[in-house]
């Protein structure tokens, strides 16, 4: 991403940065689901919600 820290104007960083994200290479796909590294939750007790 360009550096716009220096940029006072809003539409003119605005401008920079999307600029920047066309020229950036594309991200890789993803290896794993979005959801992989949270924490499991085993099954709580049934009846009233305990969560």
């Amino acid at each position: 991403m360009a550096d716009t820290k220096k940029v006072e104007d809003k539409l003119e960083r605005k401008k920079l940065k999307r600029a920047a994200r066309k020229k950036a290479a594309p991200k890789a796909k993803r290896t794993t689901a979005r959801g992989a590294n949270k924490k499991k939750v085993k099954k709580m007790a049934r009846g009233q919600s305990k969560r």
